[in-house]
């Protein structure tokens, strides 16, 4: 039986500088999907005869990975090299009004709009929110009789909210329920199975870089979803099928454009392996200490968050909006001692990870003090 990893071993594969505090944009990578990208691609160097059969089951793999966080079966999951992506198979792939908040990341809303007026089958049906907070008070009286399904993400990117999915599945029935999940995907501990599908990307919290990701369907979504981009490599046919078009294979793997990239395909299998090890009910607390802790720096600097409080609805974002006449003030500082944020229309997002240091708070602490003076 494998030893369950500790969070200090955890936390010791990575090696990020201090003052790191944008996990939510993108995450520094550690020391396994790195050592599994520098292994492959040797072995891809080198050629030698037999070798590369490994290459060939990362497919497997990277399903199984994904399966052991998220609940659905490794035949319900494709891998994706992006979350826009997968959201373009998806909403493309519908007929009916889709409800989408316009405040969603632009893949929801780009996905559908791109869909509208291709294809002329789906259409948005746009959702005022809470804020940009969907819920399922909101959500209820917003429904009409033609809405077939609803996209959400798990974390809304620019507020740091934690969907309620279980409010929202009991409030839309039958009809699908899309999650855009990259904003919360291996630090919250989300019923993933009340979804129809979930999208992810691998190169934020999941810290496995960029062309990771994957698309997991029900069993529902994959019977009412058409595969209109389903390329050579999603059939039945043995091999690679020469000399006539066959029919997409049934289910999610019919959402695929061509062969993945199985380099890509092992970072994020090895990233979520480990994962998987220490447990994503571990990673959470550990990672809402810390967001605990940034709450506390900005209260104790009289600082304006916008993002929510209560463990429950917060998922590892702080955002903080300082005074419009500050703003520049306020992001020179964090500059000027080293911290890395995002920021965005008037706010400043926070994101730290469970591998942020006291050395990162100190900084960030220096910035507030030299902000506050």
């Amino acid at each position: 039986m494998t030893t369950p990893l500790s969070m200090v071993e955890f936390r010791a594969r990575f090696d990020e500088e201090p003052g790191y505090l944008d996990f939510a944009r993108r995450a520094p990578v550690g020391a396994t999907p790195l050592a599994e990208e520098y292994a492959l691609m040797s072995m891809l160097a080198r050629a030698r005869y037999g070798s590369l059969s490994i290459l060939e089951e990362q497919d497997l793999r990277v399903r199984e990975a994904v399966s052991a966080l998220t609940g659905f079966g490794a035949d319900q999951i494709v891998f994706q090299p992006n979350t826009s992506q997968g959201l373009m198979h998806v909403m493309f792939g519908l007929t009916g009004r889709v409800a989408v908040s316009p405040a969603e990341f632009p893949s929801s809303p780009f996905a559908i709009t791109r869909a509208e007026k291709a294809l002329g089958v789906a259409s948005p049906l746009w959702l005022e929110t809470d804020h940009g907070r969907v819920t399922p008070g909101n959500l209820r009286d917003q429904l009409t009789d033609d809405t077939v399904a609803v996209a959400i993400s798990i974390v809304d990117f620019r507020t740091g909210y934690f969907a309620d999915l279980e409010g929202i599945r009991e409030v839309i029935g039958d009809r699908l329920l899309i999650v855009d999940a990259i904003q919360g995907f291996t630090v919250v501990d989300a019923p993933w199975a009340l979804a129809d599908v979930v999208v992810s990307g691998g190169q934020k919290w999941a810290r496995s870089g960029w062309g990771t990701g994957f698309l997991a369907l029900s069993d529902r979504a994959a019977e009412r979803l058409v595969p209109v981009f389903s390329g050579f490599s999603a059939t039945d046919a043995e091999g690679m099928p020469l000399d006539e078009v066959p029919p997409p294979t049934r289910g999610a793997g019919a959402f695929e454009v061509t062969n993945p990239d199985p380099i890509a395909q092992a970072r994020f299998a090895s990233a979520l392996e480990e994962i998987a090890e220490v447990g994503v009910p571990a990673i959470n607390a550990a990672l809402a200490q810390n967001t605990a802790r940034v709450i506390a720096l900005a209260d104790e600097f009289a600082l304006e968050i916008v993002s929510p409080r209560d463990d429950p609805e917060r998922a590892g974002i702080v955002v903080i909006r300082p005074p419009a006449e500050r703003m520049t003030a306020f992001t020179a500082a964090l500059h000027n001692h080293g911290v890395s944020v995002t920021t965005r229309q008037g706010t400043v997002r926070l994101s730290p990870h469970v591998t942020t240091d006291d050395e990162t708070f100190d900084m960030l602490r220096a910035s507030l003090v030299a902000y506050s003076v």
